[in-house]
């Protein structure tokens, strides 16, 4: 049932120009903007909001305590744009999982679409209304749509496209691996229905617990090929691209110092407390972590199939996880 795409040309295209179901054009989605201190990047960013191509959508706002002038941009964009700023609110101020996930969360938000919005990414045209045309077959399942993007420098300088994953979406891969970007992510109303449902939990990375709980409870996750949007690198990116070089020695780093090892049980610790419909094989894998507790990690990953995409990353981890206790 879960999604995989085929990879397709690395190019731009122009809008979609009809709609087969009929009723994309009007489903509004909420777009969910977290930020901090984002005042050089935000008028970029807020300019491609207003470029879209589908024209029903709402911005939410979750600033985490900006000093720089963050919320006078987000307050004159208001005024520019009548009726397009649903709230500016005050965030946790406890980093941007926290920040996502309380706004996704907040009791003011409608049901409805997501999708989630970094202050330094530009988006394409199309985006909302790409992600819009492919969950749409999926209408009263849970889905999550994911898609591709281009690095760039902070001056918005093409630098690469990260190529595409190798394996589908999977729970074992979700349980050690995010392949969802948050700064892509758009989630279906009752996708959100799920996640809102777990509640704001304490877990290191949003969009890995989103691709987590969808994944746990045998909802569809799509990972589209298109590109979407530009994403910006800069010296203060909290999350930098995984096609880096760097990211890829800090992801090495985190997991022979354990880093990779706390995330993962924080999430499944998380997972095991939420009230949320999971799976007969989600529900094995929580049990089998009770044994991963008193012995190692390197349990879970034989008995549950757990793996990254590639399968260096996961003989490397094999490898490495029995010397790291929980």
């Amino acid at each position: 049932r879960r999604q995989r795409s085929c990879p397709k040309p690395e190019v731009e295209r122009a809008p979609i120009l009809c709609n087969i179901t009929g009723v994309m054009a009007s489903e509004r989605v909420h777009i969910l903007l977290c930020t901090r201190d984002g005042a050089r990047w935000l008028p970029s960013q807020l300019e491609s909001l207003r470029r879209q191509t589908h024209p029903d959508w709402m911005l939410w706002v979750s600033d985490d305590n900006s000093t720089d002038g963050t919320e006078t941009i987000l307050q004159d964009f208001a005024a520019r744009n009548p009726g397009r700023v649903a709230a500016i609110l005050k965030g946790p101020d406890h980093g941007p999982a926290a920040n996502f996930l309380s706004l996704l969360c907040h009791p003011d938000l409608p049901e409805g679409h997501v999708a989630l919005c970094d202050q330094d990414d530009v988006w394409l045209p199309h985006k909302l209304e790409q992600a819009l045309m492919r969950l749409a077959p999926f209408a009263g399942r849970p889905c999550g749509w994911s898609g591709r993007f281009r690095v760039t420098d902070a001056a918005l300088r093409p630098l690469h496209v990260p190529p595409p994953w190798p394996k589908r979406p999977s729970l074992g891969n979700a349980v050690v691996q995010n392949i969802m970007s948050g700064h892509t992510l758009t989630l279906n109303p009752a996708a959100l229905a799920l996640i809102r449902r777990a509640g704001p939990v304490g877990v290191p990375h949003h969009d890995w617990w989103i691709y987590l709980v969808l994944m746990a409870c045998e909802a569809e996750a799509i990972i589209d090929p298109e590109i979407v949007l530009q994403y910006r690198q800069h010296a203060r990116n909290a999350v930098g691209s995984h096609a880096h070089t760097r990211a890829h020695a800090s992801r090495f780093l985190a997991l022979v110092n354990g880093e990779l090892h706390g995330w993962i049980m924080t999430n499944l610790d998380a997972l095991a407390q939420a009230d949320l419909p999971l799976s007969g094989q989600a529900r094995h894998l929580l049990d089998t972590r009770e044994q991963a507790q008193r012995f190692a990690l390197q349990h879970l990953l034989r008995r549950c199939g757990l793996h990254r995409q590639h399968w260096l990353e996961t003989a490397a981890l094999t490898l490495v996880m029995p010397q790291l206790r929980a």
